[in-house]
């Protein structure tokens, strides 16, 4: 099984569909990535479930 995997998110600041690498052996995760199209800083929440499917929120730097 391949713990890194591809996965296209929306940018929240440009709208644009970009892809990220979700490590799956993480069970929760949180940082920031730069988009990369509009370069601005979006903070990435992942989290995978018991069944191993992931869950990725993608949001402003400055949203609680």
């Amino acid at each position: 099984m391949d713990l890194l995997q591809e996965t296209a998110i929306s940018c929240p600041y440009c709208g644009e569909s970009i892809t990220i690498l979700v490590d799956g052996s993480l069970e929760e995760q949180q940082y920031i990535e730069d988009c990369q199209v509009c370069c601005k800083p979006m903070v990435i929440h992942q989290q995978m479930s018991a069944d191993g499917q992931c869950q990725i929120e993608a949001r402003h730097e400055d949203e609680v």
